[in-house]
């Protein structure tokens, strides 16, 4: 049984990744693509274009923080309910270099009643951390991603 339930939270937060990236005009137009998908947890990834840097020739910390972001909202609706962004911050460590791939890892750190916190990780194409970003979200009471699918948890 726990096979199984895993399994169906796995595909209701792959249909709800799936539905959010159809419509996330902001996140294709900058080029973040959805890696992976699943219960409290995303992966994405974007290239530093030319176009996405500063005045000192790196990423543009609204870029980064954009792709962290992106993330925390793949990872906090993956249940399929409706989360939305109520804090977050961002601490950067490193710079992201043009024509570099970051990468962004979301993980739920807590979810408690409608208030979930997560912590994303951006890293550089060599694995350095190039900035540590936490979210807390807020489930909308009973609005689904994917209506009709259910909520998970």
């Amino acid at each position: 049984m726990a096979d199984s339930v895993a399994l169906d939270r796995q595909a209701l937060a792959e249909r709800a990744g799936a539905a959010m990236y159809e419509r996330d005009v902001a996140a294709r137009a900058a080029g973040i693509e959805l890696v992976e998908v699943g219960p409290g947890h995303a992966r994405m990834c974007m290239r530093v274009r030319g176009d996405m840097v500063n005045g000192h020739a790196i990423a543009h910390g609204a870029f980064i923080f954009m792709l962290a972001d992106t993330c925390f909202a793949y990872a906090c609706n993956s249940s399929n309910a409706v989360s939305v962004a109520q804090t977050a911050s961002i601490t950067y460590v490193s710079p992201g270099k043009q024509g570099e791939r970051l990468a962004a890892e979301a993980r739920a750190a807590v979810q408690a009643g409608r208030t979930g916190v997560y912590d994303v990780r951006v890293t550089g194409d060599d694995g350095r951390t190039v900035a540590l970003f936490r979210g807390v979200s807020q489930r909308l009471r009973n609005e689904e991603v994917v209506p009709g699918l259910g909520i998970a948890d």
